[in-house]
């Protein structure tokens, strides 16, 4: 196996999580008596560029499939988040009607609809059918088709240079990531903006986010591989900021490396504090198998408990990362009598691999647990706040990441 990035060999693991199924393969009923395909989720780092990554077990196409089932617009933080986002860009960049906006991964678009709103064109690049389809419902222009160069030199023979792009929570789910970042600095105009969202990988290791890994997620990120990675393809980071969502993120902001855009202090500070953790050596990486095991181990021994006392343990939130950790520690339906979820698209199936089913929210005032695990622990908050009803029962709710807690 070689680094996707530089083409070094791989050989330093940083955590084996087992073989598990695509986190986002949610079963049909029918689905249930057939057989899942199930590939090893063992992360590497290269010890030359520093790119954390997920072996390419499985072709974009083979996840992000015509019917997938995750609606960015579901959960209102991160609506919200779009819309001052927007806001930002706008009035950073001064940005108006003779400006084009792409959005790659655009999802049922929950972030262009407001760019739209500001009277600034938008087209947004979105691969799977039913969200691309969502989008097209609220009026946005919507482009079936994986990011690259090629396509990026097809937008720009047809439609022109991009004033701004942006891409969130997609630059770790793509394989050939050295030809997805070549696309940007292809569709961006000469003084251009391209955005980036992703998890940093210092948040992963120190908080033991491991949950945050799955197929979908090619590559785990620090500025100091990205900004290695963006030189590579002409691409230029100038500016950095952190962010709350996903349990702490960077927002990169980079330009063509030809344009005027100045190099922030922020840039060099992180790549500073990076260094300083220890992002670009091997022992930095050593803790987190360790700490995913104890984490796997208080699950079990909490659900175990709670089974033997008679109580019931539902979930909330059929998120990707709620199947890694489940399938991590070998839950089932024994253990956990169901997840519920606000996103229609997942209700009356099941989880990967764990089997479990999934019901719509109104199922816990139905069924009433005892407790209610939280498996997208990013959006406690807004879970414990629209279902504070549970503890008018005396239900109470649960987080496993980064230590079982009850809330």
């Amino acid at each position: 196996m070689n680094c996707r990035h530089c083409g070094s060999g791989l050989d330093q693991v940083v955590v084996d999580l087992g073989h598990q199924p695509a986190s986002n393969a949610y079963l049909s009923p029918e689905q249930l008596a057939g057989n899942e395909v199930y590939a090893p989720l063992k992360v590497y780092v290269c010890t030359d560029c520093w790119l954390v990554q997920l072996p390419a077990h499985h072709r974009s196409d083979e996840l992000f499939t015509p019917d997938y089932a995750y609606f960015s617009s579901v959960s209102k933080s991160w609506v919200d988040h779009a819309a001052r986002y927007v806001e930002a860009m706008i009035g950073r960049f001064g940005l108006g009607a003779g400006d084009w906006v792409v959005e790659i991964a655009s999802n049922d678009g929950y972030l262009l609809e407001h760019v739209q709103a500001a009277g600034i064109p938008a087209t947004g690049i979105e691969p799977t059918a039913s969200t691309a389809a969502a989008a097209r419902a609220k009026g946005i222009e919507s482009i079936e088709r994986f990011f690259g160069v090629e396509l990026a030199r097809e937008l720009v023979a047809t439609r022109g240079h991009a004033s701004l792009t942006a891409a969130n929570n997609v630059l770790a789910h793509v394989p050939d990531i050295n030809d997805f970042v070549a696309g940007f600095a292809t569709l961006l105009a000469p003084e251009g903006v391209a955005t980036f969202e992703f998890p940093h990988l210092v948040n992963l290791v120190g908080g033991c986010q491991f949950d945050t890994i799955y197929h979908e997620h090619y590559s785990y990120l620090s500025l100091t591989a990205v900004a290695r990675i963006f030189a590579s393809q002409g691409l230029r980071v100038f500016d950095v900021e952190r962010i709350p969502t996903h349990g702490g993120s960077l927002r990169v902001f980079a330009c063509r490396s030809d344009a005027a855009h100045p190099t922030t202090p922020a840039v060099d500070a992180l790549l500073a504090e990076e260094a300083a953790a220890g992002v670009t050596t091997t022992a930095y990486y050593e803790t987190l198998a360790r700490e995913a095991a104890r984490i796997k181990l208080d699950l079990l021994d909490f659900l175990v408990r709670q089974k033997r006392a008679g109580k019931v343990v539902a979930a909330y939130g059929a998120a990707a990362k709620g199947n890694t950790l489940l399938n991590y520690a070998g839950v089932h339906a024994d253990l956990l009598a169901f997840v519920c979820d606000a996103a229609p698209s997942k209700q009356g199936r099941f989880l990967p691999g764990s089997h479990v089913p999934i019901l719509p929210p109104a199922a816990l005032a139905e069924h009433k647990p005892d407790y209610v695990l939280i498996l997208p622990w990013n959006l406690t908050q807004e879970i414990v706040a629209d279902h504070a009803g549970v503890r008018d029962w005396g239900g109470r709710f649960v987080v496993a990441v980064p230590r079982l807690a009850e809330l």
